[in-house]
């Protein structure tokens, strides 16, 4: 049975133990109406939360993940004659009714939708029609030095409009940073994480003089006794200018990813996933989540984090396409790891981003779902079940009303994520296991999606890999050896649990294809 009817026939169950669970659990937390006071948001620990999904979905037990340790009972598979007890993946140019995608009208009409449809019903959760507007605001803005080259560092605040529901706050951070010596606007890569000035302009000896000159007036004012002190220590000074420190050059000798962009002429933006919906489950009903439900625990198709922060991305997208100093027609995003999957997630979903570097994304990434090697489904259905819909909590249960369900039912596979990408520049990116970037995360299993993605861009004018075979045959390229022809682009590199090292292949391969290039200043 296909898993869309097999909910429909168990909606029932599950619409029964969703009302159990909000009854045990949320107590008082009921939707607020028009006639009485907004209840407060419910505060759920981890295993409060996802007992509640749990009772919703009608699910017992879940099936555990394996383990990380190699040397554990029940440690990961890495054993490639066991990695595909599901070997036929969903074709992404199969329709629902079984015909073949043939033309690219036929796929953005018919089967690119049928797709997204399932990745929101099934796996990633919907993002709610009515999701506030977002306000953003320059905050600060800093000269500073990257590289040897002059930029600009602006720091941007993004107010959510919460008046809906005033108890929970959300404020979007985002640092955008462009080169100064730019004629025109420029390409920009925004990536995930901590959003923070690169190179704080510091204050000048003088000015630093000056500072500690106040500091200590207002030292002695508040404590007469210290002027003694620092007359007996006249060389201290509370303030010291910071010491130089060398950049922490990348494991192939480059310079740092960001110096790479802005030599190259383009601009970055950092953006802090945190600000939109935090990593936990706890926090579900705070964020953004917690303020579209007004406070209360998640339904079984609402989105979780990993969609909430490619929603936030998209809204700091929204700022970046009105900076005159960026190409509005060239933004792109990147993450590693569990960003690596909002990075893809991210670029699937929201069309207006011209291309993406998807670092170690591994499962709910760029790696199939079905492949039985390293991180598996019940990794992503137990512990980290909150980045995902509530619904996607059914392919690892072990006993639930609807019997139990397995990665095989699952509507959609990874392929599918990186096809709804095309025909759009798409970068996966990997390292290898001895440097830090872990079997777990299942190199080669992202590299069949690529392959078995490839046609997709192919039906709509681009190049895929185009390698030999199919996905289970295809070879995975040489570590440092990229398939960088296409518009789809594939390269492991002998780094850790990074995309630094692919950063300036990345670049110089985007630069190739949209025609760019910087001129650097005369010396």
């Amino acid at each position: 049975m296909h898993p869309r009817n097999a909910v429909r026939r168990l909606l029932p169950y599950a619409m029964l133990a969703g009302l159990i669970g909000a009854v045990g659990m949320a107590g008082t937390a009921q939707n607020a109406t028009s006639n009485g006071p907004m209840p407060p948001p419910v505060t759920f620990t981890a295993e409060q939360d996802q007992r509640n999904m749990m009772q919703q979905l009608g699910i017992v037990a879940l099936r555990p993940g394996p383990s990380g340790n190699e040397n554990a009972p029940n440690h990961a598979n890495y054993d490639e004659a066991k990695a595909n007890p599901y070997p036929h993946i969903p074709d992404a140019l199969t329709m629902d009714d079984g015909r073949k995608v043939t033309t690219a009208k036929e796929w953005w009409d018919v089967r690119r939708p049928q797709i997204v449809h399932d990745f929101d019903e099934y796996v990633y959760g919907r993002v709610p029609e009515d999701v506030p507007t977002v306000k953003w605001k320059a905050v600060a803005t800093d000269k500073e030095m990257i590289g040897g080259h002059p930029v600009i560092a602006k720091e941007l605040i993004g107010h959510v409009n919460n008046a809906s529901y005033p108890m929970i706050s959300v404020n979007l951070r985002m640092m955008l940073v462009t080169p100064a010596e730019a004629k025109g606007p420029v390409p920009v890569l925004m990536m995930f994480g901590r959003s923070r000035f690169p190179a704080p302009n510091e204050p000048s000896v003088e000015e630093l003089a000056r500072i500690n000159a106040a500091e200590k007036a207002l030292l002695v004012r508040q404590d007469p006794s210290l002027a003694e002190v620092f007359a007996r220590h006249p060389a201290w000074e509370p303030n010291l200018p910071a010491p130089f420190k060398f950049p922490e050059f990348n494991v192939d000798g480059d310079p740092p990813s960001t110096w790479e962009l802005i030599t190259a002429g383009w601009g970055f933006a950092y953006f802090d996933p945190e600000s939109v919906q935090a990593d936990n489950a706890a926090g579900l009903t705070r964020g953004i989540i917690g303020l579209t439900n007004k406070g209360q625990p998640r339904r079984p198709d609402q989105w979780g984090a990993l969609r909430a922060w490619a929603w936030g991305a998209g809204r700091g997208l929204d700022y970046l396409q009105t900076d005159p100093a960026v190409d509005s027609k060239h933004i792109g995003i990147e993450g590693v790891s569990r960003y690596g999957k909002a990075a893809l997630i991210t670029m699937a979903f929201d069309q207006r981003f011209a291309m993406v570097l998807v670092g170690s994304s591994g499962k709910g990434g760029a790696t199939l779902l079905r492949r039985n090697f390293g991180e598996a489904v019940e990794s992503l259905t137990g512990g980290e079940y909150y980045w995902m819909a509530g619904n996607f909590m059914k392919y690892g249960a072990a006993k639930a009303v609807f019997g139990s369900e397995n990665p095989g039912d699952i509507p959609v596979d990874s392929n599918e994520l990186i096809a709804l990408c095309a025909p759009r520049l798409t970068f996966i990116s990997y390292g290898i296991p001895e440097k830090g970037d872990a079997r777990w995360l299942d190199q080669r299993g992202s590299f069949m999606a690529a392959v078995a993605a490839s046609p997709v861009f192919t039906l709509l004018g681009v190049k895929g890999l185009e390698v030999p075979g199919d996905y289970l045959t295809a070879k995975i390229p040489p570590v440092n050896h990229g398939l960088l022809d296409g518009h789809l682009a594939w390269r492991q590199d002998d780094g850790g649990h990074t995309d630094a090292p692919n950063m300036k292949y990345f670049i110089q391969w985007v630069d190739h294809f949209i025609g760019y290039s910087f001129p650097q200043p005369a010396m």
